[in-house]
Formats: C-alpha cells, structure tokens, sequence
C-alpha cells in the first residue's frame, strides 16, 4: 500500500488477532509466518478500501459521520455485493449486543431509587462492614 502520510505504515490489525483467527479458522493447517504477514496486509488493505470508498459516500450524501449503510454500499460498489447479507447479520447482532448492554447499564437506574439515596446506604453498608 503507498503511504502519502507515512502514518498509515502504524495501522495494522493486530498480529495476534489474524492468527487467531487463521488458528479457528484452519485449525488443522500450518501457515508460514510471510503467509500470516501478507494475510495481515491484506486485511489492512481491505479495511483502507472500504473506509475510503465509505466516506466519499458519507460525503456525497453530505453526512459528516460514516454509517453502516454507506459501508455496505461501499460493498456494493467495489464488487464485495456477495459479502452483504453476511454483513447485515453482523450488523444485527452488534445491535442486539449494544442494546444488552444498554439494557444492563441502565438497571441501576430503573430502580426508581435517586443516587443519592443508593449513595447513603453504600456508605451504610461501608460502615457496617468496617465496624
């Protein structure tokens, strides 16, 4: 990949994530460390393509932020159309995790009890306990 920044020299994928996922991928199979290495720079080309052809559709559509849709015409529009149903699923199960975790996080405020109140009986029970 040329590099007009010299930056772009620092942005990889982390190489113990690609062989992880080579190791649950091809579990049965040896890969030559200069196979890894380019299997690495691929990703990053690939994820470099992608962005970029995302943020001129971001821009196009005068968007200031990159969402799911102009990744997935990026797709489209680079000739990885094969890729997108297996993106939307994805794309569908961060969704879902996100709103988990949202769910998870905002129990303590469904309680109904103001933090005030839950601040003074943390102290209580701190007192108790150090007594």
């Amino acid at each position: 990949m040329a590099s007009s920044s010299g930056n772009d020299d620092d942005l990889t994928i982390p190489r113990a994530a690609i062989n992880k996922m080579i190791k649950e991928t091809l579990p049965n199979v040896r890969v030559a460390n200069d196979a890894r290495e380019l299997v690495v720079n691929c990703c990053t080309e690939f994820i470099h393509l992608i962005s970029s052809e995302a943020n001129e559709i971001c821009n196009k559509s005068e968007k200031k932020t990159i969402s799911p849709e102009h990744v997935i015409q990026a797709l489209e529009s680079l000739g990885f159309g094969s890729y997108i149903s297996e993106v939307k699923e994805v794309l569908q199960e961060c969704k879902t995790v996100a709103l988990k975790r949202r769910k998870a996080s905002s129990r303590l405020e469904n309680l109904g009890i103001p933090e005030e109140e839950l601040l003074r009986q943390q102290q209580e029970l701190f007192a108790k306990v150090s007594q």
